[in-house]
């Protein structure tokens, strides 16, 4: 197994992540998928189209509803390879983040994943409008993050908000992303991370051994 495989997903074990209390919300699951292309660390977002029943045209991982029988794991890969076209035997099971629940009534369980570089995919036009891959650095790039005060449910909130590709990435997308940055050290510095690799985290060039990871 690749060194920063093992890095990374030692830092998701510890601490452990947060778990919610059983609620009536609707059990959902993400993929966190991540890969290194140059050096760095990255990861890849979809774009949901006006098809899909919840979230439509917000920017998300690839996730879905639990269904009958499913562990959240199962769930995560299912709905990957039903959105992405990525297949459950190239996705390496890393960990966890913190669980979240979201106004619209999930609770959510993000799985993170290695997968192959490089990625090809298979968008389903019903539910994907648009995919791209962005590395992680430019979540801590100061320039592109910003924490708004809104008021929701009649509450002020700070929400954070990620402007990265012409896009505003906010909501549960964006709590997801700030939760990993944190579990890799990187925190949004107060100038742009401009130079910095990923291999501040021992994180070299995808290995060939690593081009089709195996559950």
């Amino acid at each position: 197994m690749a060194i920063w495989i093992r890095e990374l997903s030692a830092r998701l074990e510890t601490p452990s992540p947060t778990r919610l209390p059983p609620t009536e919300a609707r059990q959902a699951a993400v993929l966190v998928p991540l890969y290194v292309e140059a050096g760095q660390l990255w990861t890849v977002l979809t774009k949901r189209s006006e098809h899909v029943p919840h979230h439509r045209s917000q920017i998300a991982f690839p996730g879905g509803a639990r269904e009958t029988g499913e562990d959240s794991w199962l769930t995560a890969l299912r709905e990957s390879e039903e959105e992405l076209g990525i297949a459950p035997g190239k996705v390496l099971r890393m960990g966890f983040l913190d669980e979240a629940w979201t106004p619209s009534g999930f609770h959510i369980v993000p799985c993170v994943g290695a997968v192959p570089y490089p990625l090809e995919l298979s968008p389903n036009p019903d539910e994907i409008a648009e995919t791209f891959n962005i590395p992680l650095l430019e979540f801590a790039n100061p320039r592109l993050v910003e924490d708004r005060q809104v008021v929701i449910n009649g509450r002020e909130r700070m929400l954070r908000v990620y402007h990265v590709g012409g896009r505003q990435i906010w909501g549960l997308t964006a709590r997801i992303l700030h939760n990993l940055m944190a579990r890799l050290g990187y925190e949004v510095a107060e100038e742009p991370l401009e130079g910095l690799s990923a291999l501040s985290l021992s994180l070299p060039s995808m290995p060939s051994s690593l081009r089709s990871p195996k559950n």
